[in-house]
């Protein structure tokens, strides 16, 4: 998913768009990942986390396959297959962690696992614009989705062992059933508490992550190898925070505190990116972004530890694709906003102030919720 944003520069050239059409293209793909999440809990049931992992992959492959073709329908399908793809990873994962792991330690395991995200940012961030530098953004996007079918391939000694539970008589879920996940959620106090901070969370996450590098390019006239070390920068932040936060979590503060915390800590670096000028010393813009990202990408682990300590036993998939929905709203109505927001002001750094106010809001949330 992020490494069409990286290459966005000439794809948006290539399909005469402008730079709001990110947020378009995020929305896409998180509208079929919203779709993909709910009937996810039923196809990782019928077929096994692996088995649906590895179909996910490879129909996010399909997908940048369809978007190297200079077509804006088939680029719309494309972001749309990508998003079908990133909606089951979750709570495949999250079935098999809460059946495995040891439930003290929910926390830090989860936040190691969501280090995926931020890693795979770090390879978008690296690897993409010396693609696009070699052949042009064809190649790059071949060259992401030759990556996610090795990863599929790589996954299948694990299918006997992981997949051993799965129960080939689930039926299909009928139109009703669809939407029941997000209904366990919605049930459930502290469930519905974390699924409504997730959607705020979510909206500063993907708009940091898909609009930095044309923030960098645009209003600081970085290049887009620049821009793109600094992206993988805030990723690798992103990374080593997610750990972080899951030990202190754990530890210390506790999961909504920490969440807390992070809320705020998304909020100052939010209204710090504005006062930044094309004259400021590159390490001071890309410690900011590193900032940015420990915060605004480290959030998920505490976030998925806790739907699947609260949820009900033997529910974790359930849950988590149910608090997903909202998480995934949250991107899709999000980035386009955002966008719509920087262009309207002339630069994408007045935009990331403005995530303060749906900030704000889950704040408000965080410290006054009763989670015990």
């Amino acid at each position: 998913m992020i490494g069409p944003t990286v290459a966005a520069p000439p794809l948006l050239e290539r399909l005469q768009l402008g730079p709001g059409a990110v947020g378009v293209f995020v929305a896409v793909v998180y509208l079929g990942a919203m779709i993909a999440t709910q009937i996810g809990a039923f196809v990782v049931r019928r077929h096994g986390p692996i088995r649906a992992s590895q179909v996910a992959l490879l129909c996010s492959a399909a997908g940048l396959m369809l978007m190297a073709v200079p077509s804006l329908p088939l680029v719309t399908l494309g972001a749309l297959f990508i998003g079908l793809g990133y909606g089951p990873i979750t709570p495949a994962s999250s079935q098999m962690l809460a059946r495995t792991a040891d439930p003290r330690h929910y926390a830090l395991v989860f936040s190691i696992k969501q280090t995926g995200v931020p890693l795979g940012g770090v390879i978008a961030g690296l690897m993409v614009p010396p693609l696009v530098a070699l052949g042009g953004a064809v190649g790059a996007l071949w060259g992401v989705a030759a990556l996610c079918a090795a990863a599929a391939s790589s996954a299948a000694p694990l299918a006997r062992e992981l997949d051993r539970e799965r129960d080939r008589s689930a039926r299909w879920p009928a139109p009703a059933q669809v939407l029941a996940p997000t209904r366990v959620v919605t049930a459930h106090g502290v469930l519905r508490a974390i699924a409504l901070c997730s959607l705020v969370f979510s909206m500063v996450q993907v708009s940091l992550t898909s609009y930095m590098v044309s923030y960098l390019t645009g209003d600081l006239a970085w290049t887009l190898v620049a821009a793109g070390a600094a992206l993988a920068a805030s990723q690798v932040a992103g990374v080593v925070s997610r750990i972080a936060w899951g030990f202190v979590a754990d530890r210390w503060l506790g999961a909504q505190r920490m969440l807390l915390w992070l809320a705020l800590g998304m909020t100052a670096c939010g209204l710090l990116v504005p006062w930044v000028r094309p004259d400021t010393p590159s390490l001071t813009v890309v410690a900011l972004m590193c900032a940015y990202g420990a915060t605004a990408v480290g959030w998920n682990g505490v976030y998925l530890a806790t739907v699947a300590r609260v949820a009900p036993t033997g529910q974790a998939g359930t849950a988590t694709a149910g608090t997903l929905f909202f998480t995934f709203l949250g991107v899709v109505i999000g980035p386009p906003l955002f966008g719509a927001a920087g262009t309207a002001m002339g630069a994408i750094g007045s935009a990331y102030a403005l995530l303060a106010v749906p900030l704000a809001a889950s704040i408000w949330l965080l410290a006054r919720a009763r989670w015990s």
